[in-house]
């Protein structure tokens, strides 16, 4: 198994939500998969700090700015 490199992981995670998991990307990523929802990688900033991060609001948001909106 691949050792987590968390402090690279924080130079380059926008979340703004203060949990534990910022930092370790595959328990995040797992968290969020769970409930239905992507984490605060897959928004721009903007939309992000609203906590929104639902699949809707994701697909909503590609249609809107295309795939490439940084």
């Amino acid at each position: 198994m691949a050792e987590c490199k968390k402090e690279q992981n924080m130079s380059f995670c926008n979340c703004t939500y203060p949990c534990g998991k910022k930092g370790t990307c595959c328990d995040c990523i797992h968290y969020h998969r769970r409930i239905g929802e992507l984490p605060a990688c897959y928004f721009p900033d903007d939309i992000e700090k609203g906590y929104d991060r639902t699949i809707e609001n994701f697909v909503s948001l590609f249609n809107d700015r295309g795939a490439w909106w940084n």
